[in-house]
């Protein structure tokens, strides 16, 4: 399960924004053979007054934490290139905001610790994982 977790100031998305990233993310993991239903984008909009950086109110602030599950990186390139895509999906997304501060950070956890609707999730790329990705539902294996 890839979790994004989008805290920003208000202003920086509308709703069509929102959705319009959202499906960017989605689709991404979906090209790579994730169910889509494992995809979670949660917005979470701070006021500036709740939202510091380096100590210091920010009037305009984007941070986003990642958690992968499904899915990890075996190795110091390949993790290069996760945080290259995930610029490549936020950067356009965020760059036409003037004075902007944005950044990111993917944590990748066990798959151990890992359940949807209280079933844990098939094997990576196992015919039950595919079937899940065809009817975009869990179902029991």
């Amino acid at each position: 399960m890839p979790l994004w977790n989008i805290h920003h100031t208000p202003g920086i998305f509308t709703d069509e924004e929102k959705h319009l990233l959202a499906s960017r993310i989605t689709d991404h993991y979906e090209q790579i053979g994730l169910p889509r239903f494992y995809v979670i984008t949660l917005f979470h909009e701070t006021r500036t007054e709740d939202f510091y950086v380096g100590g210091e109110p920010t009037p305009a602030g984007v941070r986003v934490v990642i958690d992968h599950i499904a899915r990890h990186n075996p190795d110091r390139e390949s993790r290069r290139r996760t945080a290259q895509w995930v610029k490549g999906i936020l950067q356009p997304h965020l760059e036409r905001k003037e004075g902007l501060h944005w950044e990111f950070h993917v944590d990748e956890t066990s798959e151990d610790l890992w359940m949807i609707n209280g079933i844990v999730p098939p094997p990576g790329g196992s015919d039950t994982e595919k079937l899940w990705a065809e009817n975009n539902a869990t179902s029991t294996y």
